[in-house]
């Protein structure tokens, strides 16, 4: 299990790590595709770290196929997510500050499914989403991505 904290400048306790997420809507735009995490049971945006040797559109491509089957294309930067008042403790120990590309992503192959990090999925609206046990630092990216802003938000 992960366990979040939150406090002024508490990010200075782990290591930085970066990773990426990606928003993706039903063809409406009503609804996003939510993910649940095998580790705690909340609900996030399908995502995850960057590996050496590739860059944070293909962290994205990447970690959508693995959590969720699908196959996708990033359509556009939503923002860059870098905290340091956010600190992730894992199960194993580990313990950094997020930093996270937030991109939009639109389906264009594969099949939605579970994976060993995905225990269910659905495609919720953002009012379903706030109700829900959504990591609070995924409903920023939501809420921005929403918001469909000509340019990305740094923060």
């Amino acid at each position: 299990m992960s366990i979040m904290t939150f406090g002024d400048r508490i990010g200075k306790e782990g290591v930085l790590r970066i990773g990426a997420s990606a928003l993706i809507f039903d063809d409406s735009r009503e609804k996003v595709l939510m993910t649940q995490r095998e580790d705690n049971s909340r609900w996030c945006l399908p995502g995850g770290g960057m590996d050496p040797g590739e860059s944070a559109a293909e962290t994205c491509v990447r970690e959508v196929l693995e959590e969720t089957g699908l196959v996708v294309r990033v359509t556009r930067l939503v923002g860059i997510y870098t905290t340091p008042d956010i600190l992730i403790e894992f199960r194993d120990g580990n313990k950094i500050q997020p930093v996270s590309f937030s991109f939009e992503a639109e389906i264009t192959g594969g099949a939605l499914g579970l994976s060993e990090e995905t225990i269910d999925f659905g495609w919720y609206t953002v009012a379903e989403i706030e109700a829900m046990d959504t990591l609070e630092h995924h409903l920023t990216r939501i809420h921005d991505a929403v918001k469909d802003l000509p340019e990305a938000v740094f923060q």
